[in-house]
């Protein structure tokens, strides 16, 4: 085997042996089956500790590379693993150097989907963001003139953890029409919702728990709960929401740490939870003693129908985590975002958030408080929801003009999204290349499931992109869609499944 060591590197011995073996086992030279040198050998032959070897071989087989067998050895195991290959190790093994297990890497496909938000001639249905060009921006230069008078340096020094006094009775008085009545020390002020995800992952989680998801559920948060190695339950979803029966027999059989759910205009499928689930999730939490995490970035931004309190406000135990952000609606640059928990909670998640960064941004929490306690942002907010449900509308009627045959979806009343379900010929993957091809990209549903999801899905977001584009996005969607049911199929890939939600 051809490894070269770097005696002068900071790359630990082992971690180059390690790297050395995966780049000939991922570029093919060592097949499957190929017995390793023993240990004593190897090291030996490089000149090292036979300990040394010993640890690269313990990382390979954690990499699922190898396996050891008493009397054979180790063994190249990759493709028999059935792990998916990893990119041999660059000059400085980075990937290498960082602790295994620490994070999961996330889904490259959802990460390659969402830069294509940056390309120009991409019509973008994908990315979860407000309209830049209905952003205030004038509003913006008077508020952050006006505090620099007013409040001179301060603004741009460091502040408290929690976050700043002022913002947080300013979100407290923000979080009233949602029904929850908090005072400003059962707020953290947080560096966006993910952050305020995180948090909770850091402070309540511990490897090998279980958290209940609804299905299909927010992608970035079933990322959060992966990295912080834990284990996933998924309640399906339908036009109401979870599940909760569904939840109920789970319960009686498992012992949850945390129930997760976005109740309101749910990221992806736009649907929400009824009035009586909301109550049945409540009593099942209290009976079994499981906080819930309200995920709520969405319920501002409601186009019709009536709005319902949220999981806090409906709350009488005191089991509900309320998470949200202003990022759906004003300056998502700013990255702030909120949590509204018991007293007791806030000071150990406050702990937390000093390690991780401090303080959110002390002069970003000044502008929102400026927008929020001088009006501008509920006139904002007007005018985002006006734009926002014509955006919707103009984008349904285009799928109704270019969809093809056994492409469905549902109808949002508010939220960012549109959840379709795709005809039973169309394979996923398939359609994602039909649709660079056409240069219009949208979010895979299979994000956004625990296991292998029941159907295929996609989601369309219709808040980005101006209404021109949502006509040619979805006549490029059709053309797609079109092209990937022309193409001939291999193999037994028939989706079956339960229908959509819609």
């Amino acid at each position: 085997m051809d490894i070269r060591i770097d005696r002068e590197s900071a790359v630990p011995v082992y971690l180059q042996i390690r790297g050395g073996i995966r780049a000939l086992i991922l570029s093919g030279r060592l097949p499957d089956g190929f017995r390793l040198p023993p240990e004593r050998q190897l090291a030996t032959a490089l000149g090292v500790n036979r300990t040394t070897v010993l640890s690269a071989y313990r990382e390979l087989k954690a990499d699922g590379l190898v396996d050891a067998h008493v009397g054979r050895g180790t063994e190249v195991v990759s493709k028999k693993s059935g792990k998916s290959a990893v990119e041999p190790a660059g000059p400085l093994p980075w990937r290498q150097l960082a602790r295994d297990g620490s994070v999961r890497e996330p889904d490259p496909l959802v990460r390659d989907v969402l830069a294509l938000t940056e390309r120009h001639d991409v019509i973008s249905l994908a990315a979860g963001l407000p309209a830049a060009e209905l952003l205030p921006l004038d509003d913006l230069r008077r508020v952050q003139e006006e505090i620099l008078v007013r409040k001179g340096p301060e603004v741009l020094l460091h502040s408290p953890t929690e976050g700043v006094t002022a913002f947080r009775e300013a979100i407290c008085r923000h979080m009233v029409p949602r029904g929850i009545r908090s005072s400003p020390d059962e707020v953290l002020v947080t560096s966006g919702s993910q952050q305020g995800l995180d948090l909770v992952a850091r402070t309540l989680l511990s490897p090998g728990d279980v958290v209940v998801v609804e299905e299909p559920s927010y992608f970035g948060a079933l990322e959060v709960f992966r990295s912080a190695r834990v284990r996933l339950l998924g309640v399906p979803a339908d036009a109401d929401g979870m599940r909760t029966d569904v939840l109920e027999a789970l319960l009686g059989r498992q012992r949850p740490r945390l129930i997760y759910t976005l109740p309101t205009f749910q990221n992806p499928s736009g649907c929400v939870l009824s009035l009586p689930r909301r109550r049945h999730l409540l009593e099942l939490a209290w009976r079994h003693q499981v906080p819930i995490l309200e995920d709520d970035p969405y319920s501002d931004l409601r186009y019709e129908g009536e709005a319902l309190p949220s999981l806090k406000a409906l709350d009488p135990y005191g089991h509900v985590i309320h998470l949200s952000s202003f990022s759906k609606v004003l300056f998502p640059g700013l990255r702030l975002g909120w949590l509204a928990a018991p007293r007791p909670l806030v000071r150990q998640l406050a702990l937390v958030k000093q390690t991780v960064d401090l303080h959110s941004g002390t002069l970003g929490q000044w502008i929102v408080e400026g927008f929020l306690s001088g009006g501008l942002f509920a006139k904002h907010l007007a005018t985002t929801r006006a734009a926002y449900r014509r955006r919707r509308d103009v984008l349904l009627a285009a799928l109704e003009a270019e969809a093809p045959p056994g492409f469905t979806w549902n109808r949002p009343e508010g939220g960012f999204y549109v959840w379709c379900r795709l005809p039973d010929d169309v394979l996923p993957a398939r359609l994602l290349a039909q649709a660079a091809a056409e240069r219009v990209a949208f979010l895979p549903g299979g994000a956004s499931f625990v296991e292998e999801p029941p159907v295929s899905t996609i989601r369309l977001n219709f808040t980005f992109a101006p209404e021109q584009q949502l006509r040619e996005g979805a006549r490029r969607l059709g053309r797609a869609l079109r092209a990937a049911q022309a193409e001939p199929r291999r193999g037994n890939h028939a989706v079956v499944g339960t229908p959509p939600i819609v």
